[in-house]
């Protein structure tokens, strides 16, 4: 090995443990004496964290505009249930009143989500209100609720946002969605770096094609509203298990990493390619989405 490979290779090392020590992960093996909240946790990703976050031994409130699906889940994993629709920043704000009233939150999971694909041209305003309500000022409400109160407290902290990986991969058919977790990305990122100073850590979870109702809930618009029955069915026969995302989505944050793409293998190789060559990256995903519409038409 060349003088010049040694000294790039403790470069590297030294960048990667500075690195480290600027931005440590929280440890989540061992969760005993922690509170977490999850919104959207009556079902998919946000039940299956809920029931992980239990599990390791947090204290659970489980957010869910459903309040039924939200005591199911609480009833499981003997948590708190509460009814929030997380577009309302005044319902959002008295959740973390009523959280905070109990004692210090350790880990905040802004997971409640909405799903929409269908071309620009056929989406209505409506759809992009309703999108930017849920997707990203539901996110915004509960950072708002939440981050001055987990910065005033005498412990550390985590935030993770779910975004996706229509966030960091571009998906012709799905803009206004990838707009809105695009911007849960960005936030997420700039966020971590504002805070992590002060104890807190924030983190963007990107997740691929999960086995979740998200496709099923979604709002399709044109062409795609015909191929609905059938996207659905492949997210449930294909996708990933919600229970995946939830444990790497902890191992993650347990790692430091501020982005959490997962699955992995689904994930992480299209981003890579976007972001070392755009236009691969772009043509990419295009074959991508249409080889998932072309395999559900009829």
């Amino acid at each position: 090995m060349s003088r010049r490979t040694l000294v790039l290779a403790a470069a590297a090392g030294a960048a990667l443990a500075a690195h480290r020590r600027a931005f440590p992960g929280y440890a989540t093996s061992d969760l005993t004496g922690r509170t977490a909240v999850v919104t959207g946790a009556g079902s998919g990703i946000g039940r299956s964290l809920a029931v992980l976050l239990a599990s390791r031994g947090a204290a659970v409130h489980v957010v869910d505009v459903d309040l039924a699906r939200a005591q199911a889940v609480a009833d499981q994993v003997g948590g708190t249930a509460h009814q929030v629709d997380v577009s309302d920043a005044a319902a959002v704000q008295a959740l973390a009143d009523a959280v905070f009233a109990a004692g210090p939150v350790d880990l905040l999971f802004n997971n409640a989500g909405i799903g929409h694909a269908g071309a620009v041209a056929d989406t209505t305003l409506e759809d992009w209100q309703r999108l930017v309500a849920v997707n990203v000022m539901g996110v915004v409400h509960g950072v708002h609720a939440f981050l001055p109160r987990l910065l005033a407290q005498d412990r550390r902290s985590v935030i993770v946002n779910t975004a996706s990986m229509a966030g960091l991969v571009p998906a012709a058919g799905m803009v206004p969605y990838a707009t809105t977790k695009s911007a849960v990305v960005g936030m997420s990122e700039a966020l971590d770096r504002e805070v992590v100073g002060r104890g807190v850590r924030v983190h963007a979870l990107c997740p691929g094609v999960i086995a979740t109702d998200i496709i099923r809930t979604s709002t399709m618009r044109g062409d795609w509203a015909d191929r609905q029955a059938g996207i659905t069915g492949l997210y449930a026969t294909r996708g990933t298990s919600p229970d995946v995302v939830a444990r790497q989505a902890l191992a993650a944050v347990a790692a430091g990493r501020n982005v959490i793409a997962t699955p992995r293998y689904q994930v992480v190789p299209p981003w890579l390619v976007k972001r070392l060559s755009p236009s691969v990256g772009a043509a990419l995903s295009s074959r991508l989405v249409n080889g998932m519409a072309g395999s559900t038409s009829s």
